[in-house]
């Protein structure tokens, strides 16, 4: 009998917060493309890791958006929240450089997320200066909502900086 474990992983979060770069680094190959455009990312993409033992799914979204008067921006959204149902966990990226609406909205979408621990991923990072001022006002904004833990990140960088869990 295998010991072998599976888990699935959501990253979500608003456009161009660096979900498709993370994916990549974490799979160790190209699977998303990445850009500095916005909506690069039109469709759920898979990457898998496995490694001896386990293997994590990684389903990078679309940006969630605000706004849905366009139909391209209507279907990324749907595309983005069905990667919510039959996940282990979801992965929550921010851009430590700002706070916006569009996160407070995916924040929303979230809250109907069930049982599903959600991560709250802080990116970028390595562009602050004042980084152990970084984590605390994220959080305490984010802090009726309950994360599983908070980790910040670089996803440039295949490992994280560094992290707090609860």
């Amino acid at each position: 009998m295998s010991d072998t474990r599976c888990g699935v992983v959501a990253i979500v979060g608003r456009p161009n917060v660096g979900k498709s770069t993370l994916m990549n680094h974490l799979i160790g190959e190209k699977v998303s493309i990445t850009s500095r455009k916005p909506q690069t990312t039109r469709h759920r993409i898979h990457g898998i890791l496995s490694r001896p033992g386990y293997q994590i799914v990684f389903a990078d979204t679309p940006g969630i958006h605000t706004g849905q008067e366009r139909a391209l921006n209507r279907a990324m959204n749907d595309a983005a929240q069905s990667a919510l149902s039959d996940v282990d966990v979801i992965c929550f990226m921010v851009d430590a450089l700002k706070w916006t609406e569009g996160d407070e909205h995916v924040l929303g979408l979230l809250q109907r997320a069930g049982d599903t621990p959600v991560i709250l991923l802080v990116n970028k990072v390595d562009n602050r200066a004042d980084k152990p001022l970084l984590l605390p006002p994220l959080e305490s904004r984010a802090a009726p909502f309950g994360f599983a833990g908070g980790i910040p990140v670089t996803a440039r960088r295949a490992h994280p900086v560094g992290g707090t869990g609860r």
